[in-house]
Protein backbone atom coordinates (compact mmCIF):
# COMPACT_ATOMS: atom_id res chain seq x y z
CA UNK A 1 0.00 0.00 0.00
CA UNK A 2 1.36 3.23 -1.05
CA UNK A 3 0.24 6.37 0.57
CA UNK A 4 0.77 9.86 -1.42
CA UNK A 5 1.91 12.58 0.17
CA UNK A 6 -0.45 15.32 0.95
CA UNK A 7 2.53 17.84 0.74
CA UNK A 8 5.94 17.49 -1.09
CA UNK A 9 9.49 19.41 0.41
CA UNK A 10 12.25 19.69 -2.09
CA UNK A 11 15.86 20.24 0.38
CA UNK A 12 18.28 18.89 -2.01
CA UNK A 13 21.07 21.00 -1.84
CA UNK A 14 20.25 21.92 1.71
CA UNK A 15 23.24 21.18 4.31
CA UNK A 16 23.02 19.30 7.48
CA UNK A 17 20.98 20.25 10.12
CA UNK A 18 19.24 23.04 8.14
CA UNK A 19 17.16 20.35 5.92
CA UNK A 20 16.41 18.91 9.11
CA UNK A 21 15.09 22.11 11.11
CA UNK A 22 13.15 22.96 8.30
CA UNK A 23 11.32 19.92 7.94
CA UNK A 24 10.77 19.60 11.65
CA UNK A 25 9.03 23.26 10.91
CA UNK A 26 7.30 22.54 8.11
CA UNK A 27 5.85 18.92 9.55
CA UNK A 28 5.00 21.63 12.89
CA UNK A 29 2.61 23.39 10.35
CA UNK A 30 0.71 20.51 8.79
CA UNK A 31 -2.43 18.92 9.93
CA UNK A 32 -2.34 16.41 12.34
CA UNK A 33 -1.95 12.96 10.31
CA UNK A 34 -0.59 14.45 7.22
CA UNK A 35 1.98 12.89 5.26
CA UNK A 36 5.40 14.88 3.74
CA UNK A 37 7.57 13.38 1.07
CA UNK A 38 10.95 15.37 1.78
CA UNK A 39 13.74 15.39 -1.41
CA UNK A 40 16.87 15.02 0.44
CA UNK A 41 20.41 14.34 -1.30
CA UNK A 42 22.05 10.88 -0.60
CA UNK A 43 24.86 10.54 1.76
CA UNK A 44 24.70 12.45 5.01
CA UNK A 45 21.07 13.99 5.09
CA UNK A 46 19.56 10.92 4.17
CA UNK A 47 21.63 9.27 6.62
CA UNK A 48 20.69 11.86 9.39
CA UNK A 49 17.46 13.70 8.40
CA UNK A 50 15.74 10.03 8.94
CA UNK A 51 17.04 9.81 12.65
CA UNK A 52 16.97 12.60 13.78
CA UNK A 53 13.02 12.57 12.85
CA UNK A 54 12.27 9.72 14.53
CA UNK A 55 14.53 11.22 17.63
CA UNK A 56 11.49 13.72 17.81
CA UNK A 57 8.76 11.62 17.56
CA UNK A 58 8.02 11.51 14.03
CA UNK A 59 7.31 8.23 12.20
CA UNK A 60 9.21 7.61 8.77
CA UNK A 61 6.75 5.77 6.58
CA UNK A 62 9.30 5.05 4.04
CA UNK A 63 12.10 6.14 2.00
CA UNK A 64 12.48 5.76 -1.84
CA UNK A 65 16.34 6.08 -4.24
CA UNK A 66 15.00 8.13 -7.00
CA UNK A 67 17.02 9.63 -9.90
CA UNK A 68 20.09 11.31 -7.43
CA UNK A 69 17.99 12.13 -4.29
CA UNK A 70 16.34 10.25 -1.87
CA UNK A 71 12.36 10.73 -0.98
CA UNK A 72 11.47 10.48 2.74
CA UNK A 73 7.80 10.14 3.90
CA UNK A 74 6.92 11.44 7.16
CA UNK A 75 4.46 11.74 8.77
CA UNK A 76 2.40 14.16 11.18
CA UNK A 77 1.70 12.51 14.23
CA UNK A 78 -1.66 13.30 15.96
CA UNK A 79 -0.73 14.37 19.11
CA UNK A 80 1.31 17.33 19.69
CA UNK A 81 4.87 16.87 21.02
CA UNK A 82 6.60 17.75 23.63
CA UNK A 83 3.50 19.06 25.31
Amino acid sequence: MSSLPDEQLDLRGTPCPINFVRTKLYLEKMAPGALLEVWLDPGEPIEQVPDSLTMEGYPIEGVEERDRYFALKVRRPHQHLHD
